[in-house]
């Protein structure tokens, strides 16, 4: 028998949110308290800065190259490689995933994630017992989801609290709103209770009710928030004031101060600050970085952080049901998320092409269960990523890695052999191409190197020295005294590039 498995993931959550993480804004004692007696992964790194392409390489253990869901809007198919699947073939676990999934597009309702809750069905599927599907919205607006399902039928007179969807029915995604008229901030009347974030612990602990003691299983808690759209319930704004918050570290404070550094970058960031072009992903209509203000930054902000206490509270529920059930001596839990954002990094805000710390870096911590006998309190600084979770998983349960995983298990110390790891882009959006691809190496380097688009000519690059330049904001792509460094990152990028998937995974028309 393998030990039990609690996997939870948040969603656009940076890795700074969390207290062990240095974050100093939101309380997260249960994830710290996590961290505090498992391993603290200092330099993990995800595959890809987006919600499909991540979670996609977290199931299949695979780059982004490999399977193929190169941006949102790919499906994975069904019959491709699940750890889900592999736990319960091979080591007999009960699985399920409670929250987000988003392997396929939310608006093709030919996909099993888009139609399920309309045909009541909970599974199985991709080698999960049982699902039950939330987003980020209590309103059906690009499908029904259960979490949709459950409040339409329970609590319908808070179905329209949430944030208004992007839609014909709607308006555009745009909408602005708070103390500060900050874009995508709103004031949600729907109580606490009856939030996804609670819905999704409530559920996680009605499906372990139906596991007997005895029985391995593997629970994915998913999480939706604290992704974008901001607006957590109305009761709950007491617990962060925006008005006392200082501007993010990454902030340069000033629009001068913004150019200034943007300018030393590829032209897509500049572009993107001023409205020239539209590059990043489910960026709101029209929606213009520049224009923010920085108490439009500190409200979004404080928004994101009471999300993140909700989820940390949540999270308390499930540890103290393991420890009721008396599972916890025996029970695994790893905690992360699928990207980060730039939540004013540079002046920005929402995500797309930006290699950057805060959307590739993972606030990521493994406590093994009691009964492995692993020290806990550890910090491991050598680089890891997504696909390192599911040969994680299988060596739990006790099995051997499947040899369709790329990665590796998790390290429980040192592990100077992990040399670097990879992040991709490959999306064309508006007609703009953008394909890079980024190292973290263990030096303290983050390289990314650009191919050659109708966008870019090929020799556009970024370098950082995250031990001098933590914020990123000195660019050594040019820089000759970096010459060398360049050139072997450079190397590395190539060398770690798995040949693609053939033939290609075509993107869905309705995305």
């Amino acid at each position: 028998m393998g030990r039990k498995i609690l996997f939870i993931t948040t969603d656009e959550q940076r890795y700074d949110a969390l207290g062990c993480f240095g974050g100093r804004v939101a309380r997260t004692p249960v994830a710290d308290h996590l961290a505090k007696t498992g391993i603290r992964y200092d330099r993990a790194y995800n595959q890809n800065v987006t919600c499909m392409p991540a979670r996609s390489t977290i199931i299949t253990g695979q780059h982004v190259s490999t399977h193929g869901v190169l941006r949102n809007g790919y499906s994975l198919p069904e019959d491709d490689p699940s750890i889900a699947r592999y736990l319960k073939e091979e080591g007999g676990y009960k699985t399920a995933i409670i929250g987000k999934a988003h392997w396929q597009p939310m608006t093709d309702h030919s996909c099993w994630e888009a139609s399920a809750a309309n045909r009541g069905d909970f599974g199985p599927h991709r080698g999960f017992d049982h699902l039950a599907l939330a987003a980020h919205s209590g309103i059906s607006y690009r499908c029904t989801l259960h979490y949709n399902r459950w409040l339409e039928e329970n609590h319908p007179e808070y179905v329209d609290a949430f944030y208004p969807p992007v839609g014909p029915n709607n308006g555009p995604n745009n909408q602005t709103g708070g103390d500060t008229d900050a874009v995508q901030v709103h004031v949600n009347d729907c109580p606490k209770e009856f939030y996804h974030t609670d819905w999704v612990a409530d559920n996680s602990i009605d499906w372990l009710n139906t596991v007997a003691d005895d029985e391995d299983w593997f629970l994915w808690v998913s999480f939706p928030d604290p992704h974008h759209p901001f607006d957590p319930p109305a009761s709950e704004k007491h617990r962060i004031d925006w008005r006392t918050l200082e501007l993010p570290d990454s902030h340069p404070g000033s629009d001068a101060e913004i150019r200034k550094i943007l300018a030393t970058k590829p032209k897509h960031w500049l572009e993107y600050y001023d409205g020239t072009t539209d590059v990043a992903d489910e960026t709101p209509d029209n929606f213009v970085p520049e224009t923010m203000t920085n108490d439009n930054v500190r409200e979004i902000n404080a928004m994101v952080h009471i999300q993140n206490e909700l989820v940390d509270d949540a999270m308390g529920r499930l540890m103290d049901y393991l420890k009721e059930r008396g599972w916890d001596e025996d029970t695994d839990i790893i905690y992360c998320s699928d990207h980060g954002t730039t939540q004013g990094d540079f002046g920005l805000m929402f995500k797309g092409p930006f290699h950057t710390d805060g959307l590739m870096r993972l606030p990521l911590i493994w406590r093994p269960a009691p009964s492995a006998g692993v020290d806990g309190g550890k910090v491991v600084s050598d680089p890891v990523g997504h696909i390192d979770l599911a040969p994680t998983f299988a060596e739990i349960a006790g099995l051997p890695v499947p040899e369709w995983v790329e990665g590796n298990t998790l390290p429980t110390g040192p592990a100077p052999e992990r040399d670097c790891v990879l992040c991709e882009w490959d999306a064309d959006r508006l007609g703009v191409e953008i394909r890079m691809k980024s190292v973290y190496d263990r030096s303290g380097y983050l390289c990314t190197a650009y191919e050659k688009t109708n966008y870019y000519d090929g020799t556009e690059g970024e370098l950082y020295d995250l031990n001098a330049d933590p914020c990123q904001w000195v660019n050594l792509w040019d820089d000759p005294a970096h010459a060398e460094t360049r050139a072997t990152l450079v190397a590395k990028i190539a060398a770690k590039t798995p040949t693609p998937r053939s033939p290609a995974l075509v993107r869905s028309a309705r995305t």
